[in-house]
């Protein structure tokens, strides 16, 4: 059943612990709308520039392994960590062609993967970690709170893709 307050999640310092709260209803909610989803409705597209529901899962979790690096590890990711993530994180052609044929327990793994790391760190971190700012290469300054709120806000954003695609397949069957 999905926990609707926001309190702290576990053995968190308060902050992070809230935070956790947050994601983790995010992610609650985004897990009931695709847990019955087939892998037809996972591959669909509702024209031919738009993403499926499988590819944005994928980046949703790619997102948070991006974060992850960034925020815990100070730095961006390597040519490894691209090549893995890259055509989740681009979406578009190439996502459609290759982020198909899965089962959506296969989705739903990879987003617990990646999460499970997440809650893992965040288990070592306090609340001044939050705050802490740096740079991007053009000088605009941001924190990790920033960072992990813009995590939450895009999985956010692309379950709203999720829900309206989903009413576009049930309007075609």
């Amino acid at each position: 059943m999905i926990d609707y307050r926001i309190k702290n999640a576990g053995d968190y310092a308060q902050k992070i612990g809230e935070l956790v709260s947050m994601l983790e209803h995010t992610r609650a909610v985004t897990l009931e709308e695709i847990k019955d989803l087939s892998e037809e409705d996972l591959d669909s597209v509702a024209d031919e520039t738009s993403n499926t529901i499988g590819a944005l899962l994928l980046h949703i979790a790619s997102i948070e392994f991006v974060h992850q690096v960034i925020s815990f590890e100070g730095r961006d990711i390597n040519e490894g960590e691209m090549e893995q993530w890259k055509t989740a994180l681009e979406l578009g052609p190439e996502a459609r062609k290759v982020i198909c044929g899965n089962p959506v327990s296969y989705y739903m793994n990879e987003l617990a993967k990646v999460r499970k790391k997440t809650l893992l760190k965040f288990q070592d971190i306090n609340d001044d970690w939050l705050f802490e700012e740096k740079k991007w290469g053009n000088g605009v300054p941001h924190n990790n709170y920033y960072l992990w709120f813009h995590v939450m806000e895009d999985e956010i954003n692309h379950r709203g893709q999720i829900r309206m695609l989903k009413r576009m397949l049930s309007g075609s069957k």
